[in-house]
């Protein structure tokens, strides 16, 4: 395989950073189409990364990163099978199912204007295979697909590491003894009735990239762009569906704010201090169409809901112009639709814009001893700007504090110090 002479490239770290964040789900995607194992895909993928850092500083870094890694990755799992007798097993049996499934793909006829999808759509729709426990299907397609570390899953979900871990482990093990295919089911109804997960796990890949967990940025486009991609998909895939629909609206929605979300040193700047000249007009036009589309069907959903909340946003000109009776509305769909945490954490904020800040400030105080706010730094962020609101800066100095103390995103972390040096600087003020 071609390589480029090594001076005219990044270092092969670098490079092999930055595909592994990219590349690596469509790299664990495709082996685990090729073998049938999931834990055989990671530990393959794994060596072909080792077998890169050893090798690219010496002999330059390939034309074709991801093409390297999976050729090696293919012949580290090939010497796999070839010694273990219980994979080569598992490899036969496979190919006598996509032999005996011979078909044409079920998205094969949906996607034939170029834009195929790799694997990772096949890794998503088998992720939600109804032999896998509900609690740890997203879990699974979060790590997989999504390509978030386990502390960065249990963010967005809410729940502590070590139960995230057993999750994974549980679902990993349930695949393995189920001999479950991790394929996209031929059968329509099928995949109409995985799909809510699916979608979850799609909007939770956009928010870590929108609001990313840990790092230097606070974003990450690679995330975005691929959950924007997935639900592209999904949408071609079922579109009889309103809620793909309803998805993609709202992701492209807020991928609009992308250029504006941080100032010159990469810190984040909040939605109303956003300078909203520099939103995407094209993403705005086409997020405002799906929306208002999906919003007219029957059968809306949260991610509807949700779309029709960011459709609201998008169409204000400034942020004083924003119609929060409309978004408090919204969201009491949204609540009777299911009990969420944080839909009620963004129904008291909108109460607070809607009907004034003491009265948003005593609904989120109503929620402090839930225990997955309490992990949750937006929550205590939302705290502290209206304490600061309504005058209790000192209270508003804790919530600040309490919010640094959830964060391991860099560039956030200096947005709360910002604020929390803002805070303890009026309080200061004030007793002086």
């Amino acid at each position: 395989m071609a390589v480029v002479a090594a001076h005219e490239e990044p270092p092969a770290d670098d490079v092999l950073t930055r595909v592994h964040r990219e590349e690596h789900s469509r790299l664990l995607a495709t082996l685990v189409r090729r073998f049938g194992d999931l834990e055989l895909a990671e530990d393959a993928a794994q060596e072909a990364m080792e077998s890169a850092l050893r090798t690219w500083p010496r002999q330059g870094v390939p034309e074709r990163p991801l093409a390297w890694l999976t050729t090696a990755a293919k012949r580290v799992a090939l010497d796999r099978v070839r010694r273990d007798a219980t994979y080569a097993r598992r490899l036969a049996e496979l190919h006598v199912r996509e032999e005996a499934a011979a078909a044409p793909a079920a998205d094969a006829d949906v996607l034939a204007d170029g834009d195929l999808p790799d694997e990772r759509l096949a890794m998503l729709m088998g992720c939600c295979h109804p032999a896998i426990a509900p609690t740890d299907r997203i879990a699974l397609m979060l790590r997989f697909v999504g390509s978030l570390s386990t502390a960065e899953i249990a963010q967005a979900l809410l729940v502590p590491v070590a139960t995230l871990q057993a999750r994974i482990t549980r679902a990993k093990k349930r695949i393995v003894a189920n001999r479950i295919p991790l394929t996209v089911p031929a059968d329509a109804a099928d995949r109409e009735r995985r799909l809510p997960l699916v979608l979850t796990a799609i909007s939770l890949i956009f928010t870590e990239g929108y609001a990313a967990t840990s790092g230097d940025t606070p974003i990450r486009q690679e995330l975005t762009a691929e959950a924007i991609r997935l639900a592209r998909i999904m949408h071609r895939l079922l579109p009889s569906a309103v809620e793909p629909q309803g998805l993609l609206a709202l992701l492209l929605l807020t991928d609009a704010r992308s250029p504006a979300r941080e100032d010159s040193d990469g810190v984040p700047i909040a939605l109303e201090d956003q300078d909203r000249s520099r939103w995407s007009r094209d993403l705005i036009t086409e997020g405002l169409a799906l929306a208002e589309e999906a919003a007219g069907r029957e059968n809306a959903g949260r991610f509807t809901i949700q779309a029709a909340i960011a459709a609201v946003h998008a169409e204000a000109a400034r942020y004083e112009d924003t119609d929060w009776p409309q978004i408090l509305s919204l969201y009491d769909l949204l609540l009777a639709r299911g009990e969420d945490p944080v839909v009620r954490m963004n129904r008291a904020i909108a109460v607070g814009r809607a009907r004034g800040s003491q009265e948003g400030l005593a609904l989120l105080e109503g929620l402090a001893d839930d225990p997955e706010l309490a992990r949750h730094h937006p929550f205590h962020i939302a705290v502290a700007l209206f304490r600061d609101e309504v005058g209790r800066r000192e209270e508003a100095a804790a919530a600040w504090a309490r919010a640094l103390e959830q964060v391991d995103n860099a560039a956030e972390q200096r947005f709360i110090e910002r604020r929390l040096a803002e805070s303890e600087g009026s309080t200061s003020t004030a007793r002086d």
